[in-house]
């Protein structure tokens, strides 16, 4: 009975920092995003700014190549939206992660006080 509640709390652990260690990496694709979205909005912000004179380059390698405003415009508009529809997937992705990881933190808990009443007894 004992050996068999040892190896469920063993194969539980597991999980858990298996689901964590999923958990952290989630975490820090969703600060990715939101650095990549913030840096995306300053850069829509700053072509509210410009004018029909002004000349926008893009960054192709190690060089600048002229770019239509239109275009770029185009280009920061469609990466924001990219951006946000990724933030929503990372959203809910540490939504069921953290599910997981708290049904299996409550699993831990009740094996580790089925262990400690058997060897009490």
């Amino acid at each position: 009975m004992a050996a068999a509640l040892q190896e469920r709390l063993q194969t539980a652990s597991t999980e858990f920092q298996k689901i964590q260690a999923e958990l952290a990496s989630a975490v820090e694709a969703r600060q990715k995003l939101d650095a990549q979205l913030s840096e995306n909005e300053l850069v829509k912000k700053e072509f509210a700014s410009l004018t029909d004179e002004n000349t926008v380059y893009k960054l192709v390698g190690p060089v600048l190549v002229k770019q239509d405003q239109a275009e770029a415009k185009q280009n920061v508009d469609t990466r924001l939206d990219f951006i946000k529809s990724e933030i929503k997937r990372v959203e809910g992705q540490l939504k069921d992660l953290g599910d997981k990881s708290e049904k299996k933190k409550i699993e831990l808990v009740e094996i580790q006080a089925a262990l400690q009443q058997a060897a009490a007894a």
